[in-house]
């Protein structure tokens, strides 16, 4: 199995930016691919960004698309969230998750971290 830890959230101004970090310990030479989904409140848990462990292919949502970064560092086993020109809208928790495959659900999800975007 594959445990999740997320990072790096918290309170920012609009138009500022944060970094949100993930580690993933555990059984993570299965790990193919890690993403980042968030979920306000009141709404479903969306899709943000994802990232092939191996290629490095990497997809976003059009919502965030030339705001937001995902990178990795493999050695580390972490995945990076990079948010920049934040908006009050990307207020919500920001879920890292990681699937034995390159399609298909995701096994293993992090505990989240809470985002808040003041206006």
């Amino acid at each position: 199995q594959v445990q999740l830890v997320e990072s790096g959230g918290g309170l920012v101004q609009a138009g500022n930016s944060l970094r949100l970090s993930c580690v993933a310990s555990g059984r993570t030479v299965s790990i193919k691919t890690m993403g980042w989904f968030r979920q306000a409140p009141g709404k479903e848990r969306d899709f943000l960004a994802a990232i092939f462990w191996g290629a490095g292919n990497i997809y976003y949502a059009d919502s965030v698309k030339g705001r937001f970064t995902i990178s990795r560092d493999s050695a580390k086993n972490m995945v990076y969230l990079q948010m920049n020109s934040l908006k009050p809208e990307d207020t919500a928790i920001y879920y890292c998750a990681a699937r034995e495959a390159y399609i298909g659900e995701y096994d293993a999800w992090g505990q989240g971290t809470q985002v808040t975007v003041s206006s």
